[in-house]
């Protein structure tokens, strides 16, 4: 006896006229089997292929990923000349750069690093970030902060490197991190490049060390040795004073970052009972009161 599904072929080829024989129950389940298993082969294939072009694409990730991780970050340097100049860094850290001088830092700061370098002077308004530490190298001595307000000040001429602490809290190391002192506001660490002391002292006015970003020469109470120091370095012009005690004499004076050396001076003088001369471009300060060079160009 004929299976059911034979007879209704055999009804389907008569009314067709299609081959009998092509279309039996074996051979139809035989077709239907191989169309399954092409079908299910091809989603085999296309599984492989998008998995390989997924493992591909995640290959080329991290491969960029460990590039830009290895490869040298490219440096940047500002400099100054007879101004004070604003900056902005790449991690949003403000910047005062004080005249004649440079601040040195990446294009991009690293991952848990945020590293400059400076010569000169220069306040620091720290952006906050936790996991990365600001450290500022300058002339021997390193500043490491998360966050605050400081001034460094670094001229290569000067013995002295000094850092004031205005808001925060920073750490002040030499000798790589050998000497360490921990500041608060309204102190400062002093380093002496030539005998390698570190030196911690309290700095009341520490707001008087940053009037220069505010365009000013603020002198309270200080010798003329250091306020010939400052005049040097920001006119880059030498200074030098021929009596030790006239070196000790103390002056308060308020100026303009506009007026010239020979103002200031001018005016210092009459004060200070001194006179000052320009030999071959050093200024030399002396007791005697003598009459400023009419060749003075400072």
């Amino acid at each position: 006896m004929k299976d059911p599904f034979d007879n209704l072929l055999d009804r389907l080829a008569r009314s067709t006229r299609s081959p009998r024989g092509k279309y039996s129950a074996e051979n139809s389940w035989k077709i239907l089997e191989d169309r399954i298993f092409a079908h299910a082969h091809r989603q085999r294939r296309f599984r492989l292929w998008l998995t390989g072009a997924a493992a591909t694409v995640l290959l080329c990730i991290a491969g960029w990923m460990a590039y830009e991780a290895l490869r040298p970050v490219p440096m940047q340097t500002f400099s100054t000349l007879a101004e004070v100049r604003n900056l902005t860094l790449p991690d949003g850290t403000e910047v005062t750069l004080n005249r004649y001088s440079s601040l040195t830092c990446p294009k991009r700061f690293e991952h848990d690093r945020r590293d400059v370098r400076l010569q000169g002077e220069a306040y620091f308004q720290v952006s906050k970030d936790a996991r990365r530490p600001f450290t500022v190298e300058a002339g021997g001595m390193e500043v490491q902060v998360l966050g605050t307000h400081f001034n460094v000040e670094a001229y290569p001429a000067d013995t002295e490197v000094r850092t004031t602490l205005l808001e925060g809290s920073v750490a002040v190391s030499t000798d790589h991190g050998k000497k360490r002192l921990l500041l608060q506001p309204n102190e400062a660490a002093v380093y002496n490049r030539h005998t390698g002391l570190l030196r911690q002292e309290a700095t009341p006015a520490a707001d008087d060390e940053i009037a220069w970003s505010r365009g000013l020469f603020l002198f309270r109470q200080q010798t003329l040795q250091e306020i010939a120091r400052q005049l040097s370095n920001a006119f880059r012009t030498p200074i030098r004073i021929e009596d030790a005690q006239l070196a000790t004499y103390r002056l308060t004076a308020t100026f303009s970052s506009g007026e010239s050396l020979t103002e200031i001076l001018d005016v210092l003088q009459q004060a200070g009972h001194f006179g000052y001369r320009d030999e071959s471009g050093t200024i030399v300060i002396s007791p005697d009161r003598q009459k400023p060079s009419k060749n003075n160009n400072t």
